[in-house]
């Protein structure tokens, strides 16, 4: 028996990487048998595998998953839990400053969801050549103070490449954002191995065109072990499936020392009288734009 890291999933085979080398494997006949609401398998699982003679191997056993970024997929029996990637270290959320405009509340129900998973996210302000550095930390410049990391960066000048790189030495980090927002062109400036498509903006509606069909860890050139970058399929929505509208608030990191001052303990903080939350508001102690996300949110309204 191997352990090893699944680096790569298409059609049913994992590419796994080994101390013996990589393996491409199958699932052994009876982890595919029976109900299930998610992945069996998927890239960043640690798994065991056993080797047989032609090169290959099955997969013997997954070993447990420590934290996921995942997503709720159709399915002909109902709706399941897609896994993005298992046991990442950190995910890294990128937008563009302009071509597309960026979209904030999309931006803010991905961090819900890395909080929910306790998962450390990275803002990447990407294209900030179009618009110049003021105007992209006017725009994103609310984040730090959240405690988010923020990085402003251009796939066109190469501007805040090799500190966006130091942020993933030594990580398994899923890079995630919508279409047309330069992920894989940054992604081929850091992994230049991995001739990623590139993604395309349509000039009529300004909306990506999907180019990432395949999910792979690709190794950080000249890094230390354990050094991984996950793309992803152009992301236009990680849906809150498993949070509960009253616990959301527990997930905006700037809410939460504001929710037990509130007149009601079932404050829903959107038309209250009393609430704490709404004072913090008008004070500017939170900001307004977050606010409205939030609210969008919890009222079950799509956030654009």
């Amino acid at each position: 028996m191997l352990d090893g890291l699944i680096i790569k999933s298409q059609s049913g085979f994992y590419t796994v990487e080994t101390e013996a080398g990589r393996l491409i494997c199958q699932l052994r006949g009876a982890m595919k048998r029976g109900r299930r609401r998610g992945d069996v398998a998927a890239v960043g699982d640690r798994v065991r595998l056993l080797p047989l003679q032609d090169g290959s191997g099955v997969l013997e056993e997954i070993l447990p998953r420590q934290r996921i970024l995942s997503r709720m997929a159709p399915n002909p029996r109902g709706a399941y839990q897609q896994i993005i990637i298992a046991n990442p270290d950190q995910a890294v959320f990128v937008f563009s400053c302009a071509q597309p405009a960026p979209h904030l509340g999309m931006l803010d129900r991905f961090l819900v969801i890395a909080e929910k998973q306790g998962l450390p996210a990275v803002v990447v302000a990407n294209k900030v050549d179009l618009v110049g550095e003021p105007a992209a930390r006017e725009m994103f410049g609310h984040y730090e103070p959240l405690g988010y990391t923020v990085v402003l960066t251009s796939a066109r000048t190469g501007q805040g490449l090799e500190a966006l790189r130091q942020h993933l030495v030594g990580k398994i980090s899923v890079f995630a954002g919508p279409s047309g927002v330069g992920k894989s062109s940054l992604l081929n400036l850091l992994l230049p191995d991995a001739h990623l498509a590139e993604e395309e903006v349509s000039r009529a509606t300004s909306k990506g065109r999907h180019t990432t069909v395949v999910r792979e860890l690709f190794r950080l050139p000249d890094a230390q072990a354990g050094s991984y970058v996950a793309d992803t399929p152009g992301l236009k929505a990680l849906a809150l499936w498993d949070i509960l509208p009253e616990e959301l608030d527990g997930y905006f990191p700037e809410l939460r020392r504001y929710v037990a001052g509130c007149s009601f303990s079932d404050c829903t903080h959107t038309h209250e009288p009393g609430c704490a939350v709404q004072e913090a508001v008008e004070r500017g102690e939170v900001h307004r734009i977050r606010y409205e996300s939030y609210v969008r949110m919890r009222t079950g309204q799509e956030v654009e």
